[in-house]
Parts: C-alpha cells; structure tokens; sequence
C-alpha cells in the first residue's frame, strides 16, 4: 500500500489524539466501494468509458461529535450547530486503471491513430488526506437513540492529495511516432508522482444499527486541481475536449462505530 497513505494515517491518529483532550465524542469507521474517474482517456459521455475506467478505494474516517456535550452557556445556535454538525477527518487510497473506449477506437478503426490508442494503458493510485463538514438536517442527538432509524446528511470539505500515475503502451515505448499519437506527445504525458489540491462534496445516509454502530451510504464527487492526476494533459488550447482538469466520482458502503468521550 502507498507509503502516503500509511504516513497519513499516522498523522491523523496523532491529531485525534489531541482532540479527543477536550470531552467531544468520537466516531470512526472504514468505508470501501467503486470510483469512477472522470480522465482524458476514452470518448467524453461514452458509456463504455464510465464503466471501463471504474476502479476501487478504501477509506478510514473519524468523526468530532458535539451533540453530547452539554454546557448551560450554549446559545440557541450554537445549541443547532452541535445538534446538526459533525467534523469528518479521512485518510483514503484509491486506484483505477485506464484505457481508451469510444468511437475512435472501435474495431472497424485501422488509422495508426486509432491502433495506438487502443494500445495505450494507464494508472493512477491516489492517498487522499482531508476534512470535511457534514451537515444533518434531523437531529444528530435524536437520532443517536433511535435504533433501525435513518438521518440524511450533505456534506463538504477538501483534500490534500498524493498521486502516482502510470502510462504505457502494448505497441513499446511511449513518445515514439510508433506509439504516440500527435495529441499526447510534447509533454502530455507524465509518469511522475505529484501532489495536488482537491474539493470534494457528497450526498449519504446513515442507518443506526444500534446505540453505538451505524450503517452508512456516501456518494462522492472530488475535483482536482490539475489535469495530471491520470497521467495525461494533452493542450487544452488545442484539444479543447480535454481542457477539464481530473475528477471522480466515488461511492461507498461504510461501518461506523462510536468511541464516546
């Protein structure tokens, strides 16, 4: 697994700590499910491109709950504020593979470009580190002693992310006039680990399971700040079709537990 992702979770284990000095409850939990990344391979709006280009992640989650903490000085906001807040902190790892899917290199294609295409591979994993504000329109405090009951939740928040691109070619080396097409030579093309920005904002449910567990839903959209995370920038003055920078959707299941004080 990434050596970013194992150094993050330390981090974060180390920053709890430090919270968890002030008497606000604790969650944590583990959430795993299928990403589809949004890249410059494959044929925009093409389905064969949204299901080809899915791949995994796996996230480990901790939450500051304040709906337990009772003090007689707390405002009638404040007072909604703990009741409808929780803070979200998350160490994630994702991969997803690639390939190119479309018209353009459907077998009845025989150009050099569309053979090149079609033997272009790519990869990228990625260690996300970030936190976000989930906002729950029913009570949080309610629904905490409400067994077999479900809460809605919107969310957002932002990421400092890790990511390791991988490219190649089925025919040889890639920057070839062999293997490359025009479009993604001059720099387009990149094999090198970076760190990126990202905001992220998502849309779940929780479902209590018992006093101290919950079942949880999360659906995911994160937007990166560069159009490199997949590995691939070919110039967007000219190839206005790929001038978007990389983004994801993602969707998870996840286990919740809570820890108390």
């Amino acid at each position: 697994m990434s050596k970013y992702f194992i150094t993050a979770l330390l981090l974060v284990a180390f920053i709890n700590n430090v919270h968890a000095q002030f008497g606000i409850s604790h969650e944590i939990g583990i959430v795993t499910g299928p990403t589809n990344f949004k890249s410059d391979y494959g044929e925009s709006g093409d389905i064969r491109s949204a299901i080809g280009n899915i791949g995994y992640g796996v996230g480990f989650v901790h939450y500051l709950n304040f709906s337990d903490v009772h003090n007689s000085s707390v405002t009638i906001f404040q007072s909604y504020l703990k009741d409808h807040f929780k803070l979200r902190s998350e160490i994630s790892y994702q991969a997803v593979t690639f390939q190119h899917y479309g018209k353009y290199v459907s077998d009845d294609k025989q150009s050099t470009f569309a053979k090149q295409l079609r033997a272009m591979r790519g990869s990228t994993e990625i260690t996300n580190l970030g936190m976000q504000i989930e906002y729950y329109p029913l009570s949080i405090e309610d629904f905490g002693n409400m067994p077999n009951s479900f809460t809605p939740y919107i969310s957002v928040g932002g990421q400092y992310s890790f990511y390791k691109p991988e490219i190649y070619s089925t025919l040889g080396k890639l920057n070839t006039s062999l293997t490359t097409p025009e479009k993604y030579s001059n720099g387009a093309l990149s094999n090198e680990d970076d760190t990126v920005w990202s905001i992220v904002g998502s849309v779940g449910a929780r479902y209590k399971l018992n006093t101290v567990s919950d079942l949880m839903v999360d659906l995911r959209a994160q937007y990166y700040f560069s159009d490199y995370v997949d590995g691939m920038r070919p110039d967007p003055i000219i190839y206005t079709e790929n001038k978007s920078n990389d983004w994801n959707i993602w969707f998870t299941v996840g286990y919740i537990f809570y820890l108390g004080y």
